[in-house]
């Protein structure tokens, strides 16, 4: 009867618990607080000898509990980096158009910049041109911005869209304009349509890990490496922007100063246009794939198109061809190299099959009309309809996985 008599008068303390927990929103079975006795429970009755251990924050917050880290290394849980977003998604438009505007401005000036420096250092105008050919600084700093943000869409959208927009609509583009003629050697052909299967190491996972960044840096080395050795006997490799900075001579200090400015503002816009465009995805609901990987590669890159046509309009055809060859392998393997290094990505399996697989096919079929020496007009519609394809597949936004 004695222990009947304690079973009872425990019920109603049992019970107010049991309330207290659901008034949390939790029931006893999936309340994160566990109950555990105490030595004064086996003298003095569980009444008073059961006390509650803190909740784990890890399961009450599932934003603690994202795992990250590339299979070299345990899986690491911290909250993720999410950037500060503007009140409105008018405001993010704002953000990400100043953003823009930043980066882009501040790519000139950092290229002034580091061709003062190399000039400082006694490099040759055409290792100069040769070997900042392609060089997107901004490209770079939404990259890896967006990978710091945890915006994964945003960060590989500078290196597959970025990339796919360059293929079809600049080079297209700019043969619907002005027709390209060239002929380039077959060294620089096999480097072009190899470097988007190079990508595959990065996205083949979940995650893109960290040695494949390694592996991406150093194949960008060697390809960049030979370009400048075949660019001794075609001269491709000479952009206008670097042979306009090379015609305003400047003090190794101003150079320097211009470096360091170049880096900052690049650094803050490439923020912008990362902050900018999480908002607009959250504020408008614009898929992410979309605002990643059409919409911003297009503001931040728009200018390659007049890169692509103006050479091509003066009679150099070979540097609009070399600009596109260098561009590429900065887009690809440099941006992605430094993305899986630095900042590791989640890839996810839109990125894994339609981008990838899209910027394969269209710089495979850029090869073939570069091998056959002409991008022309009908050449130029069909890498048109190839983006307007590929753009139809984001704005679908179809499912995948």
């Amino acid at each position: 009867m004695a222990a009947r008599a304690g079973a009872a008068s425990l019920l109603p303390e049992q019970l107010a618990l049991a309330a207290a927990n659901d008034v949390g929103g939790l029931t006893p079975a999936r309340s994160s607080a566990a109950v555990t006795p105490t030595r004064s429970s086996t003298r003095r009755g569980a009444s008073d000898g059961y006390k509650a251990t803190p909740p784990d924050p890890r399961r009450s917050n599932p934003t603690l509990a994202t795992p990250e880290g590339d299979g070299d290394q345990g899986p690491r849980y911290h909250r993720p980096a999410v950037p500060a977003l503007p009140s409105g998604p008018l405001a993010s438009l704002v953000v990400f158009a100043v953003g823009v505007v930043l980066a882009v401005w501040a790519t000139e000036r950092l290229l002034e910049g580091l061709v003062g420096l190399a000039r400082a250092a006694s490099l040759s105008a055409f290792a100069v041109g040769a070997l900042l050919s392609g060089f997107e600084a901004e490209n770079v700093a939404v990259g890896l911005a967006a990978g710091v943000d945890a915006a994964p869409e945003v960060a590989l959208g500078t290196v597959f869209g970025g990339a796919t927009f360059l293929v079809c609509v600049a080079l297209g583009l700019g043969g619907v304009l002005y027709p390209l003629r060239v002929e380039l050697p077959r060294g620089v052909l096999l480097v072009f349509a190899a470097t988007p299967v190079a990508a595959g190491l990065a996205v083949l996972g979940g995650r893109t890990p960290r040695l494949a960044g390694l592996v991406l840096l150093a194949l960008f080395a060697a390809a960049m490496a030979y370009l400048v050795l075949a660019s001794r006997r075609h001269e491709f490799l000479d952009p206008d922007e670097v042979e306009e900075a090379l015609e305003k001579p400047r003090s190794g200090w101003a150079a320097l100063g211009l470096t360091v400015v170049g880096t900052a503002v690049i650094a803050v816009g490439g923020e912008l246009v990362s902050t900018g465009a999480v908002g607009v995805i959250a504020g408008f609901g614009v898929p992410a794939g979309l605002m990643g990987m059409v919409v911003t590669p297009a503001a931040i890159e728009l200018e390659e198109v007049i890169r692509q046509a103006v050479p091509t309009r003066e009679g150099r055809p070979e540097v609009s061809a070399g600009n596109l060859v260098g561009t590429l392998l900065y887009f690809v393997l440099f941006n992605l190299g430094l993305i899986a290094l630095l900042t590791p990505v989640d890839v996810s399996p839109r990125v894994r099959f339609v981008d990838w697989p899209a910027l394969a096919v269209t710089t495979w079929l850029a090869a073939f009309f570069l091998a056959r020496g002409k991008v022309g007009r009908v050449e130029g519609a069909i890498l048109l309809a190839a983006y307007t394809a590929y753009v139809a597949l984001h704005l679908a936004a179809l499912p995948f996985g």
